[in-house]
Parts: C-alpha cells; sequence; structure tokens
C-alpha cells in the first residue's frame, strides 16, 4: 500500500474515533454542558485547521483586501471557524436530540408565508441559499416544520460518516439528493419539484465551466452552477432566496426567506441563465457582506478560472 494511502487510511480511523466520541457526549450530556466545554474545543480545535485557515485568510483578501484592514480580516476568519463550529456541534446535538431544532429557530417576518404562497403555486419550490450561518439545521428545521424538504448534498468521502448523516436525515425527514452521478441529481431534482416540493440548492460553490457559468463574485469571476434556473426555468417552479442568521453570539437562529424571484426572460436561454444567475449571485455576496463571519471562507471559490483569465 503506497505511504499516500497509509496517511489517509489513519486519517480516516482518527476522523472516525473523534466522531464516534462525539455522538457519544452528545447523547450522555446535557446540554448546558456541552455548550460549557464547546468554547474550549473550539479554541484548540483552531490552532489545528491550518491550512483551512490560509485558505480563509487568502479567500478573505481577495474579498476584502481593498476595503478592510488585516486585523479586521483575521477576526473575520477567526469568527467564521467559531461560527461554523459551533453550528456543527449544535448539529450533532440535534441529531441525537432532535427537540433541540424547533427551540432554536424562528421564522423571520413574513418569512414563512412566503414560503407557504410559493408552495401554493403547486409548481414546487427552489429554494437559493448558501454555505452561510448554520444552513444543515436550517434544511432539518424546515423538514420538520412539517415542509416537503429536499436538500442536493455532496456526499462525504468516508462511505461510514455519509451513512450514519444520510439515516439521520432520513429519520429527521430532511429527503437527500446527492450531487453526483449527475444525471441521478437531475433526475431526483426534477421529481421533487414536480411532486410540489422544496428543493434546496446551494448556490455558492466553485463548479467549471462545463457545469456553469462564470458571473461575478466580489469583483472576481467564479464559476457558478446553473442547475437552479434551468429546473425554474423545466417546471415553472419558484425560486426563493433562503438563508438563515446566529442572533449575535446567542445559539439560537433566525431563518430569512425572501419572496419569490421571478426569473428575467432574455433573448436567449443561455442569457437568461447568465442573467439570473447573476442575479441570484449578487443577492448571495450582498448577505455575505452583511454578515461576513457567517460564510465559509475556507471554500476555495475563485477555484476554477475562465480560459481568458488563466
Amino acid at each position: 500500500m503506497a505511504t499516500n494511502d497509509i496517511g489517509k487510511n489513519i486519517q480516516r480511523t482518527l476522523v472516525r474515533w473523534v466522531f464516534y466520541f462525539f455522538t457519544w457526549l452528545f447523547k450522555v450530556l446535557p446540554y448546558p454542558a456541552i455548550k460549557a466545554i464547546s468554547n474550549g474545543l473550539l479554541s484548540v480545535a483552531f490552532l489545528f485547521v491550518i491550512r483551512m485557515r490560509k485558505a480563509a485568510l487568502h479567500t478573505l483578501s481577495i474579498a476584502f483586501g481593498k476595503e478592510k484592514s488585516p486585523e479586521e480580516i483575521k477576526k473575520i476568519c477567526h469568527d467564521c471557524f467559531y461560527n461554523a463550529g459551533r453550528g456543527a456541534i449544535e448539529l450533532g446535538i440535534s441529531l441525537s436530540k432532535p427537540e433541540f431544532i424547533k427551540q432554536k429557530f424562528s421564522f423571520q417576518g413574513d418569512s414563512r408565508q412566503n414560503l407557504e404562497a410559493a408552495l401554493k403555486e403547486g409548481k414546487g419550490v427552489v429554494g437559493i441559499s448558501a454555505h452561510f450561518g448554520n444552513f444543515p439545521l436550517m434544511l432539518i428545521y424546515l423538514a420538520q416544520m412539517g415542509y416537503p424538504t429536499n436538500a442536493i448534498i455532496r456526499p462525504s468521502r468516508d462511505p461510514f460518516i455519509e451513512t450514519h448523516f444520510q439515516a439521520a436525515r432520513t429519520r429527521l425527514g430532511l429527503k437527500t439528493v446527492h450531487s453526483y452521478p449527475r444525471e441521478a441529481c437531475v433526475s431526483q431534482s426534477l421529481k421533487a419539484l414536480r411532486d410540489k416540493e422544496l428543493l434546496v440548492v446551494l448556490l455558492d460553490q466553485n463548479t467549471g465551466s462545463k457545469s456553469g457559468v462564470y458571473v461575478d463574485f466580489f469583483g472576481q469571476k467564479a464559476g457558478t452552477a446553473t442547475g437552479p434556473i434551468i429546473f425554474a426555468m423545466r417546471t415553472g417552479a419558484a425560486l426563493l432566496p433562503i438563508f438563515t442568521l446566529r442572533e449575535g453570539d446567542s445559539d439560537r437562529h433566525t431563518l430569512i426567506i425572501e419572496k419569490h424571484f421571478y426569473l428575467e426572460p432574455k433573448a436567449t436561454d443561455e442569457e437568461t441563465v447568465q442573467y439570473n444567475v447573476q442575479k441570484l449571485t449578487n443577492i448571495i455576496e450582498g448577505y455575505i457582506r452583511r454578515y461576513p463571519a457567517e460564510w465559509g471562507w475556507m471554500h476555495r471559490r475563485w477555484k476554477s478560472r475562465p480560459k481568458s483569465s488563466a
């Protein structure tokens, strides 16, 4: 066995044991105790994610290098990892204590009415979201509130962990549409919409030119998926921007669902897709600019580049 494979197997084994430990911990400890020790755990963990910290700082420098000081960027980086860690702990708790979910979420303003109005149109709803706030818990909350919720999710690289999370999502009412194989993803997505259900798509990840288009994101060209627009064009489904925000430094979250986003048609289908992907990306960027610590800056959003700028 190659040295690289041995290293991967050791890393995977360690991750599984950590997973086992925290799954057990969340079951046996009351929530106040878990909350009390989480800050220390997150502070220690932050010291070890060196590569991810470097990636986040690099992404932040691209987005905000001309607008914010190095100190401000470092603080956003720290807060981003802290929020992600707290989100992971909250998700772990909710998998063993489902009652936690409804206690920690609430709809903002007309958000619930916006969702229900879109579902009543009878053509399904494409929820446009991002790796923003505690989005995994948001998806489960929507399902727990009785909305037929599907989410396009990239499966974990570890089959064991993926099997566990798949079973947990199913148990809590969230339907999973794996992002690949592509043909199966498209088929299941269209079925969910034709069944008049909610399909949530995260539109903030790097996508190459073969399956996406390049749009402006923080002043840089970013490869972005076109699926949500194409789904809406094919089915007539409503498009709804959906986001969740942490309420200050608390463990409560606010769910924001905007009104029906209507596609603006252009001369050709290609132009329609390009234009509307840009408009939705602008909405996502707007939320990130207002709440920068809520987004996952460790993702290499501009990894793919247009040929003209390669």
